[in-house]
């Protein structure tokens, strides 16, 4: 069906069969009629033009408020005749719709689109002709529960004034959530409409009422139902031996790269080249199938032709995971296209499960892999990184080294030919060494199946995605309100956190993320303390907190008095805790035991230090730790400085607890964590310990 917009009489009509409130209504088509009409609905009236041509009524003139009496009716009715013709000369005007002039109330927009990745989405936010210019909305992707859309519709900050502003009584939630509701209802129910807009929605103290609707219907494209892949074996990513096909000495060879990157794999490796008899001291062989032994991967670095051919060798060896780092398949189109589908199919007849083609390929750093052309090996950590971009890989790795950050898995997806996204976040949520993930994406195909997917793992272990790609590039010319603000990259951001993924804007901050929750867990709330011996930096944290969300708590009678106790007596008695300049290892030591034993008022801690004469930062550093392992509370490092502080910051890092050298990006983490959920009531908030660190810990 050719895409068109509903008239306005048409999509009231629809909105009354779903029992959506609208305001009386008819149809003119002569002044006469328009005249006759606004008698009968009884005045004031609004009369506003309906042509599908016309998206924006007000911007033509097409609209006219306020009239009283027969005469402006039709009077009314000529003079919007006469500014569509003036003003969109090519629009087809089918008529103007009379209605009820409703009573002022809150305005409000409820819209809808058809995502290519993740199908239909609702959007709510304040209505009127600013909605543009606030940009005060919330997404989330259908369906969704009456729960969801109650929780959508408190998250925007215009949220106060429903819920009653200076005096002014609250709005009708209630009315609201059940238009929201069953406009979703409808939006899913029926594959015709593409996108709508109910803008605006006037929302009063009893009951509400659409006064405009713009429904575009159309052939549906994206949304299609969840499609859940088959699950690749826990076991595919822990490989005995090793096969690298293209295996080369030249150092121009990306063969080169990777058989050197692999000569620390503990297990068996296999050089495979036909031309030579031993490459890097090793013995090579012809083909797969000449290894005398088994083989579990094949890593193919050889020209995209011969793909096929080596496949089928792979399949006669029994060869269970090719890792194709090879480009020239589907991202180059046509034959490359065709090339790929071949490849599949090949190992489909053979069972083989495939990474890529087009990837860097795998980094598996405690088990001594890094079966890619990238010319380092991360640190073993406990943070698996899954990414659409090598290149974003090899600037991450690199970056990584000196910051002392870890990996447990670095996995490059490429092209996902059979392997993708979901398979890699069902490896890292098996496995004992990830205790949290980030993701970076540009694009997911099956989004609903993602959502699924990515919200089982979130459940277990911690998740963080960067998406590329936030540019509002070519929202003008978007034919709705909510084609205008419901942007992909909005609709990914929202996806994530109704899945309980943790949005990063950068990858910077999503490895922060990652590190303080593969550390610390998910808090258990929202209530925070702050301790420093620097006055400025608890002024900030102040600061920092309340720009953040999350609530300083005031200290409990009983815990000012075990803190007067040992403190001197001009610390200021209250959250953040200033312990004074003077403050050395032992008196953070004191407040941490008072902390530890009385963990039923706070869910954070923030640690800020800075360098003194008086503070050894390894004591400090020795002591944040003894408090993390302690607690079953958020513990977050600030020790803030230069070289000083190194001797602290290599404590913290080699018993994975993050640092924050900058004291907003701490708070900033936390209020992005908290943005999205705290631990689930009987749900253990922290990541299993894995034994003891070096320095410090039990």
């Amino acid at each position: 069906m050719p895409e068109r917009m509903l008239t306005e009489s048409e999509g009231y009509r629809l909105l009354e069969a779903c029992g959506i409130p609208v305001p009386p209504h008819h149809l003119a088509t002569s002044a006469g009629d328009a005249r006759t009409a606004a008698g009968e609905i009884g005045y004031p009236v609004v009369m506003k033009i309906i042509s599908p041509q016309i998206v924006h009524k007000s911007d033509v003139g097409g609209v006219v408020t306020g009239i009283e009496g027969p005469d402006d009716a039709e009077e009314a009715y000529r003079t919007i005749l006469q500014n569509s013709t003036a003003r969109a000369p090519e629009a087809t005007v089918t008529g103007i719709i009379v209605e009820k002039q409703m009573p002022e109330g809150l305005e409000v927009l409820i819209g809808g689109k058809t995502d290519p990745s993740f199908g239909k989405v609702i959007t709510f936010g304040l209505g009127g002709k600013l909605v543009e210019l606030l940009e005060d909305v919330s997404i989330r992707v259908l369906p969704a529960s009456d729960d969801e859309i109650r929780a959508m519709i408190r998250e925007i900050e215009g949220y106060r004034l429903i819920r009653g502003y200076r005096g002014e009584p609250p709005k009708d939630e209630g009315a609201l959530v059940r238009i929201i509701a069953a406009m979703a209802r409808i939006f899913i129910e029926d594959p015709r409409i593409r996108e709508f807009d109910l803008n605006p929605v006037i929302l009063y103290e009893e009951g509400a009422s659409v006064v405009d609707a713009r429904i575009i219907v159309g052939d549906t494209t994206g949304g299609a139902a969840a499609r859940l892949s088959i699950r690749a074996p826990p076991d595919l990513f822990y490989p005995n031996s090793i096969a690298v096909i293209g295996a080369s000495a030249s150092p121009k060879k990306v063969g080169y790269s990777v058989l050197r990157n692999l000569l620390s794999f503990p297990g068996d490796l296999y050089p495979v080249n036909p031309a030579r008899a031993e490459v890097f001291g090793r013995k090579a062989y012809p083909s797969v199938v000449d290894i005398p032994g088994p083989v579990d991967w094949a890593v193919i670095a050889v020209p995209a032709r011969l793909v096929p051919g080596v496949m089928e060798e792979c399949g006669e060896k029994g060869v269970r995971l090719a890792v194709i780092v090879t480009a020239g398949f589907r991202e180059i189109g046509g034959p490359g296209a065709t090339l790929e589908e071949e490849v599949v199919a090949i190992a489909r007849k053979y069972g083989i499960r495939i990474i890529g083609p087009n990837c860097l390929g795998v980094m598996m750093p405690h088990m001594g892999i890094n079966a890619t052309f990238d010319p380092v090996s991360p640190r073993a950590g406990d943070v698996a990184f899954i990414s659409q971009s090598g290149a974003i890989i090899t600037t991450v790795v690199d970056w990584s080294l000196p910051e002392e950050f870890g990996f447990s898995s670095v996995i490059s997806v490429g092209n996902q030919a059979d392997l993708g996204f979901e398979h890699y976040l069902r490896f890292a949520e098996q496995d004992e060494k990830t205790r949290s993930v980030t993701l970076y994406v540009e694009e997911i195909q099956d989004g609903r199946g993602f959502m699924q997917i990515v919200g089982e793992v979130a459940g277990r272990k911690p998740v963080v995605a960067v998406k590329s790609g936030s540019s509002r590039k070519g929202r003008a010319a978007a034919s709705s309100h909510t084609g205008s603000l419901a942007g992909s990259y909005d609709i990914y951001v929202a996806a994530f956190q109704q899945a309980g993924v943790i949005p990063a804007r950068s990858l910077r901050d999503a490895f922060n993320l990652a590190e303080l929750l593969a550390s610390e867990g998910y808090p258990q709330g929202k209530r925070a303390i702050a301790v420093t011996s620097a006055g400025g930096f608890a002024v900030l944290a102040s600061d920092y907190a309340e720009l953040h969300g999350i609530d300083m708590v005031d200290l409990p009678e009983d815990v000012l008095r075990d803190l007067n106790a040992f403190l001197p007596p001009f610390w200021n008695h209250s959250n953040p805790m200033d312990i004074l300049g003077d403050a050395d290892a032992e008196r953070f030591a004191a407040l941490f035991n008072v902390l530890i034993r009385h963990q039923e008022f706070w869910d954070i801690v923030f640690v800020i230090a800075v360098p003194t004469t008086l503070v050894d930062p390894a004591h400090v550093a020795n002591e944040i730790v003894r408090l993390s392992r302690n607690t079953e509370k958020m513990v977050v490092g600030c020790m803030l400085g230069g070289d000083s502080i190194r001797s602290g910051l290599h404590i913290l890092r080699g018993c994975r607890i993050p640092n924050f050298e900058e004291l907003e990006d701490a708070f900033k983490a936390v209020g992005s964590i908290l943005s999205v959920r705290t631990a689930r009531p009987g749900e253990q908030s922290r990541p299993p310990r894995d034994g003891q660190c070096p320095g410090g810990g039990r």
